[in-house]
């Protein structure tokens, strides 16, 4: 499986690869965010969400889902503090539902992400800068990734 390593050295480098990210996406398009606290994951869904048109994204850390509006529907869910109880809040309904979903947190749910979807672990290496690992599981994801780097 190909991995991307990508590294950023300012919050602008991160918001311009979402962007880059965000001109390939696809109906039922799942993003995974992998990361530390203050990694990076908010700054990039943030950033894909103003690409698609929509401004007043907001981390979803209470409410666990939040629905958006945009050139597709977007799905961003942070399920940092989800318990053992993941079935119940339906997740996986959102996977086909026409959007694009972001999973902040998306390694504390791995047995219920799909099969096919992006993955991207932000690594910390200093105050500004990251090294991005991008995992396309699935062949839509791997194109996402050719055309993107």
């Amino acid at each position: 499986m190909n991995t991307y390593k990508i590294t950023v050295h300012s919050e602008m480098e991160t918001i311009e690869l979402a962007q880059n990210i965000e001109s390939e996406k696809f109906p039922n398009m799942v993003i995974c965010l992998i990361g530390d606290l203050g990694s990076g994951k908010t700054v990039f869904a943030k950033a894909f969400a103003h690409a698609m048109g929509i401004v007043d994204v907001t981390s979803p850390t209470f409410n666990i889902i939040k629905e958006y509006n945009g050139e597709l529907p977007l799905y961003h869910m942070d399920v940092y503090r989800t318990s053992n109880d993941i079935d119940n809040l339906g997740l996986s309904e959102y996977y086909d539902k026409g959007g694009v979903c972001i999973i902040e947190w998306a390694d504390l749910i791995k047995d219920n992400l799909p099969k096919e979807r992006l993955e991207i672990e932000f690594k910390m290496i200093d105050e500004n800068t990251r090294i991005l690992v991008l995992k396309p599981i699935g062949e839509k994801y791997v194109s996402v990734c050719e055309d993107v780097i």
